[in-house]
């Protein structure tokens, strides 16, 4: 169960970063849009965070402009 949770987190880590890239921004930047720490961010990214903090998530999806239904979407479907 671990593995299929660590598994689900890593896939929401990757849609983050890919908004992020498809925007244009930086780490450095969502960092200080989200006021989640340049560190934290880039640790996140890096897989070095593995269960971020539930705030965490959403300062950055907030300053990303997605919504959590967004960001769980599967391919059209959500889960």
């Amino acid at each position: 169960m671990f593995q299929y949770m660590e598994s689900k987190i890593a896939d929401l880590l990757n849609k983050i970063i890919q908004a992020r890239k498809e925007r244009g921004i930086t780490q450095k930047e969502l960092s200080i849009m989200s006021g989640v720490s340049y560190s934290t961010m880039t640790k996140l990214e890096s897989g070095i965070i593995k269960s971020p903090s539930f705030a965490a998530i959403y300062k950055i999806i907030k300053a990303l402009d997605m919504t959590f239904d967004e960001l769980i979407e599967n391919r059209g479907h959500k889960q």
